[in-house]
């Protein structure tokens, strides 16, 4: 049970940044995606902080640049077309300082690696559907241009995550 609810505390970070999912609207879109791209950059930042492993560090460091730049080119979208981006900085830092209490350091490597995997699994389904179903060009092309990134990192994470012993590591 206490490793169940440590490991639910890093994927508070997707879980709380936005809604799942439901609808093909654009509006619904440009808000998760960008909600789980403020967790991602999030993330990272928390595991340079608190990750003890080059490999963790390095991985965080990408996502940290390649969300930054994924969240500017949405943002610019979505202002050109008067849709709101989430920007929920101080769920962040709620979920970030929850996430310190639970998790040692011995153990947060293994955590945000696993964290990642299912992060990234959850965004690309989420991209994959808007891309092949959105009714916005421009943001189906922001899709399918961003799903080849996610899915790198994707596979980046499962192999951290088996690097690290982790349990997402298919």
């Amino acid at each position: 049970m206490a490793h169940f609810i440590k490991t639910s505390a890093l994927a508070l970070m997707v879980t709380l940044a936005g809604q799942a999912y439901a609808a093909q609207d654009s509006d619904d879109f440009v808000e998760d995606a960008s909600a789980k791209g403020v967790a991602e950059v999030e993330a990272g930042k928390l595991a340079q902080e608190k990750g003890s492993a080059a490999d963790v560090k390095s991985f965080a460091e990408m996502m940290i640049k390649d969300h930054t730049a994924a969240n500017a080119k949405l943002k610019s979208i979505a202002d050109s077309k008067k849709l709101k981006v989430s920007d929920n900085a101080q769920l962040m830092d709620k979920a970030k300082s929850m996430i310190l209490e639970l998790r040692s350091a011995k153990s947060f490597d293994q955590a945000y690696a696993n964290n990642q995997v299912k992060a990234h699994e959850a965004t690309i389904k989420i991209f994959e559907d808007e891309a092949a179903n959105g009714k916005d060009a421009e943001l189906k092309a922001f899709a399918a241009e961003t799903l080849p990134k996610l899915k790198d990192h994707l596979a980046h994470a499962q192999a951290l995550a088996k690097a690290h012993g982790g349990d997402a590591a298919n």
